[in-house]
């Protein structure tokens, strides 16, 4: 008979309760994930009580105020407040996005937060993506030229060059899209996950990049690149509004181009 084991600390159960201080009228249940590779215990969810008459209208704001005057030792990252760095990317109300962009008025009844789902936790809502950043740098982020600039100018392109590369550029490398993904669950090792590849497409579009065709020969992978199903998660929970799924497409129709 097979038997089938759930990994180590996988079973989630119910923490601590922090009640709202008395008098509060306002109040929202905010339902977290806490785990602490300090004990080795399984993971918990805690729930806190806020008055949201105390706080900001984000739930970083919340997330802030719970650190700082609920509870200390709840960990997670954060930066920027603005949407800018990606820091903040963690699983709310059962979608990926910033939680300094996250309205808490749009979420109806207790918040559940987690961390981005399938990957390794570091502690509480703190994922370890060093696999992702690896999965990026294997791509060149970077201008490849063998042409040498202009000595007293920078490289130019036209107005219609420098537009491909809209909806690319703005990519803060959150991981929301790449975490959303069923394919890249199943098959993260290889497959390079739609934050990666928005990347890599947006070098190969930039009219400056001379190494396009490398960059097309280094994804030609049964995995790296076409373990992509067209599922359309990543393009729908970007929190930046961006079509990662586009981008892969495009690499596609690339690859078969050069084929014809």
């Amino acid at each position: 008979m097979v038997e089938f084991r759930l990994p180590k600390n996988s079973t989630v159960g119910k923490g601590r309760i922090f009640t709202a201080a008395p008098g509060a009228t306002n109040v929202k249940n905010f339902r977290i994930y806490r785990w602490s590779p300090d004990d080795d215990k399984n993971p918990v969810v805690d729930t806190y009580e806020i008055d949201l008459d105390k706080i900001g209208p984000m739930v970083l704001d919340a997330l802030i105020h719970i650190k700082n005057d609920v509870d200390s030792t709840l960990t997670f990252r954060r930066s920027c407040r603005e949407g800018i760095c990606g820091s903040c990317a963690m699983n709310i109300a059962g979608e990926n996005t910033l939680a300094c962009l996250k309205p808490i008025r749009d979420i109806e009844g207790d918040i559940a937060i987690y961390p981005l789902p399938h990957m390794p936790v570091i502690k509480d809502l703190v994922p370890d993506l060093d696999g992702a950043y690896a999965q990026l740098r294997s791509i060149d982020p970077w201008l490849k030229s063998d042409t040498l600039p202009p000595p007293d100018s920078e490289r130019r392109q036209s107005i219609e060059e420098r537009a491909e590369l809209d909806g690319m550029w703005e990519c803060i490398l959150c991981f929301c899209c790449s975490t959303s993904c069923p394919s890249y669950w199943w098959n993260g090792d290889r497959y390079l996950g739609p934050a990666t590849l928005l990347a890599a497409y947006r070098w190969i579009a930039d009219s400056r990049d001379e190494h396009a065709g490398d960059r097309l020969d280094a994804l030609e992978d049964p995995l790296k690149l076409y373990a992509c199903r067209t599922i359309m998660n990543c393009t729908q929970t970007c929190p930046k509004g961006l079509n990662p799924a586009k981008a892969i497409g495009r690499i596609k129709e690339l690859q078969l181009e050069r084929k014809a």
